[in-house]
């Protein structure tokens, strides 16, 4: 009998239960029918970062960003290729700091950009400033 895991889509949120056998099959939410991974990071804010922080079973690499910081801008492009390079063993989801500036506080993301990896809604380890692809797939690897 093989492992399942709690999925949560990018979506809608629902939470999916799937064999840890189908994750590279590119599986599709039961709720809304669409691909629970997509090669794109995630936009979270107050109303769906609990959920998928604390109920994916994988872990949960966020980026702390803002539209005014000029390294944040470079590192979008890089962070998409990591996330194309990590899913589905790794969901990664961005958090706007200028418009959910209380998810900020609450983690004390006092830079940006500040990457932050969760596994079962605690944090594991965090990095700030700008990285490449490979340095972010790197570093997620080593402490998941």
């Amino acid at each position: 009998m093989s492992e399942s895991f709690h999925i949560v889509c990018p979506h809608c949120s629902a939470v999916n239960r799937i064999a840890s056998t189908r994750l590279d099959e590119r599986p599709k939410c039961g709720k809304c029918h669409q691909a629970l991974f997509s090669a794109h990071p995630v936009e979270l804010n107050s109303s769906n970062f609990q959920q998928h922080i604390s109920r994916n079973d994988i872990p949960v690499l966020v980026d702390f960003w803002a539209a005014w910081c000029g390294p944040c801008k470079m590192m979008a492009p890089v962070f998409k290729q990591a996330a194309a390079q990590l899913e589905p063993r790794v969901r990664l989801a961005k958090v706007n700091t200028e418009t959910e500036q209380a998810i900020g506080a609450k983690y004390g993301v006092r830079s940006i950009p500040t990457l932050i990896l969760f596994q079962n809604g605690r944090e594991l380890v965090r990095q700030a400033g700008a990285t490449s692809a490979a340095d972010i797939v790197r570093w997620a690897q080593t402490h998941i």
